[in-house]
């Protein structure tokens, strides 16, 4: 495992969607953030529509990547006003929008980090393996401890 700072270590990070399984992931770093005394660092993440259509031989139209980004911030701060609002003392949430595939995005955002937490969707052992999935890969090839949090 890399080595972690003390100010990196101090940081749990936490990948949103807006979705309630991903909702009870935050809620679970927010507790443990405040138990250790550190940041969340909430991630959500949107990835260029234009690559998907290319991919099927369509031709690609053109889309405002700022709006899907102000779309996807507006979710994720609405998340988190959210699911602060069930604690007393809410812990720090540093609040991040990034193009990207998650787990890619997430991956880099745990390096140093105390702790990376991922929701699961729920598919099942089964599923997972023929569908793959987020949580999956950052379990396998997250530089940090992962935790992941059932709906």
């Amino acid at each position: 495992m890399p080595q972690q700072t003390p100010e990196l270590a101090r940081r749990v990070v936490v990948g949103v969607d807006g979705s309630e399984c991903s909702k009870s992931a935050l809620k679970w770093a927010m507790t443990y953030a405040r138990l250790t005394d550190a940041t969340v660092e909430a991630i959500a993440t949107w990835q260029n529509p234009d690559t998907y259509v290319a991919s099927y031989g369509w031709t690609p139209g053109i889309v405002d990547t700022g709006e899907i980004a102000a779309s996807v911030r507006k979710n994720l701060d609405a998340a988190v006003a959210d699911v602060s609002g069930q604690f007393d003392r809410p812990v720090e949430v540093l609040a991040r929008v990034v193009e990207g595939h998650p787990a890619e995005v997430l991956l880099e955002a745990a390096v140093g980090a105390q702790l990376l937490t991922v929701g699961s969707r729920g598919h099942g052992a089964f599923a997972g393996i023929l569908l793959g999935s987020v949580s999956q890969h950052c379990v396998q090839h997250a530089p940090c401890p992962v935790v992941v949090v059932p709906a």
